[in-house]
């Protein structure tokens, strides 16, 4: 039964019960038969005109009703950007406002899962091709070992180097990808957070690019603060990150050229902040790929990255890691070439936590 009929019979009860007491208690009363007959005949067609007017009046409430249900079919059918008027009496207008907000919110998912859908698809396919790449060089490798074609001792070393590395890459690639699936979806609690002093953290770390940097016979730059800083993250992560940046820079340097990395203390009006900068003279990132760098599996310039030994995947943890620890990470170009990646990390300013760690 449709909402106007049943609000019709409603009223067409009510009146026709209101006509029957009236016209009994007329046949009660002191009255002579035509006064009963013009009183019985006035009720009825007041009653008459009532029913007229609720008619009437009920028309708006139906058409914004049936705006309503027009709108959820046009929704159900697939068609996200359906909206109702706000027109009509108060209650109506709230509701198509909360009717446009939820069709708001469901375009918003809708793009949310289609954009996901795509960001797996393009991750499965870089997946793929990352893990084939070295998969099919070494698998030539062994079957050139197998047939016996490599006679000569130096060049069978230099396959056996070869196959040693390209699993090594491989390795290297199944740990981001398992690093990568551990941070997301997971935030650190401030109790889980750690300390690192700043120059510990690097007295560690920069021997390992010793190699790396004489290679390219590269130029490295440090500039840290006067004191020991502390800063709240894990010494691990914070290897991680800049590991991964120095990396990057390292990839891009040309040869002889000039690497740097600051350190330093900023205030913020959350509080004391220590800012990490990791500049390099290389070809820089344009500034359309500048909002997608961090993107897991993402490559400017892809061919070279690829060739470069990069999966694409290092910015993608870092960024990770300092978001986790409640900074922010981003890039800006560094004079007229190069790239700065920079990020922001709190201070410890307690000083009795500093020297427990």
């Amino acid at each position: 039964m449709k909402l106007r009929t049943y609000l019709l019979l409603a009223n067409m009860i009510s009146i026709a019960f209101i006509i029957i007491l009236l016209v009994a208690f007329y046949r009660y009363m002191l009255l002579s038969m035509d006064q009963f007959i013009w009183l019985t005949s006035a009720t009825v067609g007041a009653a008459i005109v009532s029913a007229l007017l609720h008619f009437l009046l009920l028309r708006p409430i139906e058409a914004s009703v049936r705006r309503v249900g027009e709108g959820a079919g046009r929704i159900a059918a697939g068609d996200l950007e359906a909206r109702i008027e706000h027109t009509g009496f108060k209650e109506f207008r709230q509701l198509a406002d909360q009717f446009n907000h939820m069709g708001s919110s469901l375009e918003t998912s809708f793009r949310q899962v289609k954009a996901a859908e795509a960001s797996q698809r393009e991750l499965v396919a870089n997946m793929a091709h990352d893990l084939r790449t070295p998969l099919a060089s070494v698998q030539s490798y062994v079957e050139a070992l197998q047939d016996d074609i490599i006679q000569d001792e130096e060049t069978f070393r230099n396959y056996l180097s070869t196959i040693r590395s390209e699993t090594v890459r491989l390795g290297n690639l199944i740990q981001d990808l398992f690093e990568l699936s551990t941070l997301d979806g997971t935030k650190q609690e401030p109790d889980e957070l750690k300390l690192s002093i700043v120059e510990d953290v690097l007295v560690e770390l920069l021997p390992r690019f010793t190699k790396p940097i004489a290679l390219k016979s590269l130029q490295l730059i440090v500039r840290l603060p006067d004191r020991r800083v502390s800063i709240i993250i894990a010494p691990r992560h914070l290897q991680r990150i800049l590991q991964n940046l120095l990396e990057n820079a390292i990839r891009y340097s040309p040869k002889d050229g000039l690497l740097s990395l600051l350190a330093e203390e900023i205030e913020d009006p959350s509080g004391k902040l220590v800012r990490f900068e990791v500049s390099d003279e290389g070809e820089g990132v344009p500034v359309e790929e500048r909002e997608r760098i961090f993107e897991r599996f993402y490559r400017s310039e892809q061919s070279r990255s690829r060739e470069g030994g990069g999966a694409g995947l290092g910015l993608s943890i870092a960024k990770l890691l300092v978001e986790h620890s409640g900074g922010q990470i981003g890039i800006q170009p560094a004079g007229n070439h190069g790239s700065v990646f920079w990020f922001t990390l709190r201070e410890a300013v307690d000083a009795k936590k500093t020297t427990e760690i």
